[in-house]
């Protein structure tokens, strides 16, 4: 698998790559690639092409910090020629409204938005009063759509 990473330094994408890092970590016979992208369409397709074209075994699946870089990896694999998800799947984050106007529609994780810029708010103003916020456990869904499937047989 291959990690397009936003490069933006911040906390929540640092969580998910340690996230997916530990979560692979625990699979025998996997390994992660990870390419830095910038928060757009075009990055996103641009880390894609790098990864899809270096030498080796092609990665199966690309995660996304983000469902734009997403878009930009289905870009990617079209121009490459490759059949989303017969050749290689891709995920995204957010659910955005991208993730069901791009074909195939993107396997993606959903937050909470409105819990988050709650939590966000209440500690920014837990901060203000000087105290020190308290760590927020929100859930997040994974809404399966037509961008994944089984790895393609070998």
């Amino acid at each position: 698998m291959a990690h397009l990473a936003a490069a933006v330094d911040s906390w929540t994408f640092q969580v998910r790559a340690r996230a997916l890092a530990e979560a692979m970590d625990e699979v025998p016979g996997t390994a992660l690639g990870i390419e830095p992208a910038g928060l757009t369409v075009e990055e996103g397709r641009r880390a894609a092409e790098r990864v899809l074209a270096r030498p080796g075994p092609r990665p199966t699946a690309l995660v996304c910090d983000d469902d734009i870089l997403a878009a930009g990896a289905c870009k990617a694999a079209r121009r490459l020629g490759l059949r989303i998800p017969d050749d290689i799947s891709v995920t995204g984050f957010d659910d955005l409204a991208l993730a069901t106007a791009v074909e195939p529609e993107l396997t993606t994780v959903r937050l909470p938005a409105e819990a988050v810029g709650a939590a966000g708010m209440r500690a920014l103003m837990t901060l203000m009063d000087g105290g020190t916020p308290r760590d927020t456990v929100l859930p997040v869904e994974l809404i399966p759509r037509g961008s994944t499937a089984p790895p393609p047989r070998s």
